[in-house]
């Protein structure tokens, strides 16, 4: 008994509290004892132990190490980034289309008028997370075309700790939902490593796609590292009211075990890249509104009166001209033509308006626990200018357009009514793109234009931004954002996480902004470089010098630029007083462009941009580390895999290669998926169809080609031979032949048992991309199947694969070929 008293007398001591009294901070050692770090070094060192050992624990005194908080009045954090939203897209900017949530946030807070991006997606999104040019981090480009440089492989170094990282470092709890463009591609399966997945840089929580794009509908979907297919027998599930679902319920989860403890929720959904996929309902209420029924050039003029009235951008602010020589104006649409391009528009704004009501869920969700006062909510719309990637025509599949492929409006049309649905890959054509970035130039892909570059964004802090509904036009980057979430919690930078010394933070804190008396302060961000895919910017202090595009964003295949240092005619503005870039002043000062064209340099070479490459569908197949490892022939054991994604299985694009599938079917027959890759919108498939041997070749939804067999396969065991002889050189031949249609074709043969049972004939191939969001998969098909008509997913096999093997045999070019390649570049780069 006295021990036991003994026991709660101590008990009491260290928690600090007394019969009739209130509770006092816990002492040190105490279990619950906390303990905010400096931050120098995370993880900190322990602190030494502060009790006493001797020979028996009751006449000992126990020590617990503190539990990491962090500093007194630092907020929670939800950190929203949308997809591909031009600076004109949303009302909160001058546009027509509905976002009462962005709308909430800044009439709450404050609207940022002069924020930019990188102009193009993983790029700006590895700049948002780590505080550092995306060149820095090794995103110069996207993952899918990382290289063999330090500003360029995809890599976020260990020294470049995320933000997450940090907070997570000083006891916050952090998640990601959405979108993954920062893992790269051949570490993005079940071999990982794991390093570069959201749960490797900081995140304590995962539930999104990995890679650039992905269906809303049937996407490619992680919790943490482990697939899932939770759409499977949902019908109308779609990913974006599910995302909203899964952070409500991981925030209140939270709050529901511990509300002091504080979150950091990077939510960033796919909306609104390609593909468009909003809800039949989303699509009703935008169609009824008629916002786009008189055509792209009469939008823009509405958007940019509606900015004036609005005060998002300057009274004397210019409407750049429309670019007659690279897109059409709407009165010379015909009638068929504005019938599919009003349907686009109005997908595309259903799925804005669509994901902006579910960013609203969760917002709203914050408020329901009572923390939003001490939430800080930044709502960046876009993570890039709008995208100019679906054709001047639009596409109902963008991965027609990444392989080269333009359809006319009449093929378009046959889509019209699968427009947003499952049955499309769907995107706009390039005028809205062009109309969504009022009233700049250009669009994504290009960083020396704002319209490439501009993000409206909102910030609300309840308590501390008091200036409600106030703008703010400072020139501030997206590499902003880390610092300043920083200093609002009181965090410093580290110098060193996890035993690695930290690279410097590159951006600065817009704190400063949040105070009424500095709304018209000079900004503490007065340079900033910009380079995607060879095209190059400054701006310094006012001044922006801009290259001008060779190659328009939605021409995607054809020939590099082979000396992007010196192949650009520059123009000069002085956008304190030419907000718009609308006046190029460089003629009347070429001592101007001369000094910010070297310091332009001066800051490629401190940030790693260099060597400078403007290549773009070539860089796509540039050879980069891979799971597969240079190998020619690959044995499964026949077990399922499922889930492994471009880049990791076997490449069966121009190159010739044969599959063979030992079987075994029980009795009764067997049907069901051997091996697959790709799905609705490209791929193939060998597959038992009612006891049927097929393959199947989805030439990228507009053909299917089929080898089969009339004779359902008896009980036992079998061998399925696909055999594929190529007729061409490779990719190489295809982009300088500046990729007119599909790959070079060839002749495949069906096998059963040794015996041809099929001989069709492919006059063309795929020549760049299957789907980036499927998969590989062996012995069930994951996500879409590669033809609707003859099954649907997850169509598991029913027998049992004793072995698969797949042996490519690429086409081997002679010293002879290699040369007349490098004289087709050589000619085609200079226009011969």
């Amino acid at each position: 008994m006295r021990v036991a008293i003994l026991a709660l007398a101590m008990l009491g001591a260290l928690a600090g509290t007394a019969l009739g009294q209130e509770a006092a901070a816990p002492p040190p050692g105490a279990p619950d004892a906390t303990r905010a770090i400096d931050g120098v070094m995370l993880p900190p060192y322990p602190k030494p132990f502060g009790g006493e050992i001797n020979l028996n624990a009751i006449e000992s005194k126990p020590f617990w190490q503190p539990q990491i908080v962090p500093p007194k009045g630092a907020p929670n954090i939800l950190l929203i980034m949308t997809d591909d939203v031009g600076f004109a897209a949303p009302s909160t900017f001058g546009g027509v289309i509905p976002t009462p949530a962005l709308d909430r946030i800044a009439n709450q807070g404050l609207r940022y008028t002069n924020f930019h991006s990188t102009s193009l997606c993983s790029p700006t999104r590895a700049a948002l997370i780590t505080g550092r040019n995306h060149h820095s981090v090794g995103f110069g480009v996207i993952s899918e075309a990382a290289s063999g440089f330090p500003g360029y492989d995809s890599i976020i170094g260990k020294d470049n700790a995320t933000i997450a990282r940090i907070l997570q470092g000083h006891g916050y709890r952090t998640s990601w939902f959405g979108k993954d463009h920062n893992t790269p591609t051949w570490t993005a399966s079940q071999a990982g490593p794991f390093d570069q997945w959201p749960t490797g840089m900081g995140f304590d929580y995962f539930y999104g796609f990995v890679g650039g794009d992905a269906s809303q509908w049937e996407p490619n979907l992680f919790r943490n590292t482990t697939a899932i297919e939770p759409f499977l027998g949902h019908p109308g599930w779609n990913l974006t009211t599910a995302m909203a679902d899964d952070a409500i319920h991981w925030m209140n989860q939270l709050n529901d075990i511990n509300p002091d403890l504080p979150f950091f929720v990077y939510y960033v959904p796919g909306g609104t890249h390609a593909p468009h996929h909003p809800t039949p309902e989303w699509v009703d209420k935008i169609h009824s509104m008629h916002l786009f029924d008189r055509g792209w050039n009469a939008l823009r003029d509405e958007i940019f009166a509606n900015q004036k009235k609005l005060g998002v951008i300057p009274q004397d602010a210019a409407l750049t001209p429309w670019p007659d020589n690279w897109l059409k104006q709407w009165d010379k649409t015909t009638d068929e033509e504005k019938k599919l391009y009003i349907r686009q528009a109005e997908v595309y704004a259903a799925y804005l308006a669509y994901t902006d009501h579910e960013i609203g869920r969760v917002i709203q969700s914050v408020q329901d626990m009572g923390k939003l006062d001490n939430t800080l909510i930044i709502y960046i719309s876009g993570d890039n200018g709008a995208s100019a990637e679906g054709s001047p025509n639009g596409t109902p599949s963008e991965v027609l357009q990444f392989n080269g492929i333009e359809l006319p409006v009449a093929e378009q049309m046959k889509f019209y009514d699968a427009w947003g649905t499952q049955f499309a890959y769907n995107h706009m054509a390039v005028p809205w793109a062009w109309a969504f970035d009022t009233p700049f130039k250009w669009t994504k892909q290009v960083p020396s234009f704002f319209g490439g570059t501009r993000q409206g964004m909102a910030i609300s802090w309840p308590g501390h931004i008091t200036d409600q509904g106030g703008i703010r036009t400072q020139f501030h980057h997206v590499i902003d954002i880390v610092p300043t979430l920083l200093d609002v919690t009181g965090i410093r930078a580290p110098d060193v996480v996890d035993g690695i010394a930290q690279k410097p933070i590159e951006g600065v804190s817009m704190t400063y902004t949040f105070d009424k008396k500095n709304a018209d302060a000079p900004t503490t961000h007065p340079v900033q470089y910009f380079e995607m895919m060879g095209l190059q910017g400054l701006y310094s202090n006012g001044w922006m010098l801009s290259a001008v595009p060779k190659r328009p964003p939605w021409e995607l295949v054809g020939t590099a630029i082979e000396n992007p240092a010196s192949a650009f005619t520059f123009e000069l503005y002085d956008v304190n007083h030419d907000w718009t870039q609308n006046n190029d002043v460089a003629a009347q000062n070429p001592a101007k462009v001369a000094e910010m064209t070297k310091q332009m340099f001066g800051e490629f070479a401190k940030y790693q941009v260099l060597p400078l490459d403007a290549s773009v569908a070539t860089r796509m197949v540039t050879p980069r580390p891979s799971v597969s490892g240079g190998r020619r022939v690959f044995n499964f054991s026949g077990l399922p895999v499922t889930g492994l994604p471009r880049g990791t299985g076997p490449d069966l694009l121009n190159t010739s290669y044969t599959i063979t599938a030992d079987v075994d079917v029980p009795a009764g027959g067997a049907e069901g998926m051997i091996v697959t890759r790709g799905g609705r919108f490209g791929g193939y498939g060998l597959y038992l169809l009612k006891g049927k041997p097929v393959f199947t070749w989805n030439l990228l939804d507009l053909k299917r080609i089929k080898w089969t067999d009339d004779t359902a396969l008896t009980p036992g065991k079998h061998e399925l031979v696909y055999d594929f002889k190529y007729d061409g050189l490779g990719f190489a031949t295809l982009a300088f032949n500046q990729m007119s249609g599909l790959g070079h074709g060839g002749t495949g043969t069906l096998s059963v048992d040794g015996k041809v049972v099929s001989t069709q004939t492919m006059d063309h191939t795929v020549p760049l991309t299957l789907p980036w969001d499927e998969s590989f998969d062996i012995g069930r098909d994951t996500a879409t199947p590669v033809d609707d008509t003859d099954y649907q997913v997850p169509f598991a096999f029913t027998g049992t694969i004793d072995k698969l093997t797949i042996a490519v045999d690429p086409p081997v070019l002679t010293p002879a070929d290699q040369q007349k390649l490098l004289e087709a570049e050589r000619n085609a780069a200079s226009g011969q």
